[in-house]
């Protein structure tokens, strides 16, 4: 038997108590991030034409993390509803692409960067 099956075995009667604070922290840092990246997109938005075009590619990245935010509220309210439903197949088709803004908002920072140091 493998170290990571009997781990995981041991674990079956373990427990965690969800802590006073967890709802207010995670709402807050959503709302927190969210309203900070819809603040980058603008700002890099504005400033794209006088900075270049590495500016506008730093912005489209702010733009996919918030649309990231907003996925991750949106996979919350299809969580809700899914449970009282008794069906979580949305949930889970949905959050199969969960991280796809996250990965070509990486993108679109790499070609920022990429943009940024290549000569005029």
């Amino acid at each position: 038997m493998s170290l990571v099956a009997s781990l995981i075995m041991l674990q079956t009667g373990v427990s965690a108590n969800q802590p006073a604070y967890f709802a207010a922290v995670l709402i807050g840092s959503l709302i927190l991030g969210g309203v900070g990246w819809l603040v980058a997109a603008v700002m890099g938005f504005a400033r794209a034409r006088a900075f270049g075009a590495s500016t506008r590619w730093f912005s489209l990245s702010a733009v996919c993390l918030l649309i990231y935010h907003i996925q991750f509220l949106l996979l919350g309210f299809l969580a809700v509803a899914g449970r009282q439903q008794g069906d979580l197949d949305s949930v889970l088709a949905f959050g199969a692409f969960f991280n796809i803004f996250v990965i070509v908002g990486a993108f679109c920072a790499i070609m920022g960067f990429v943009r940024l140091t290549s000569p005029r």
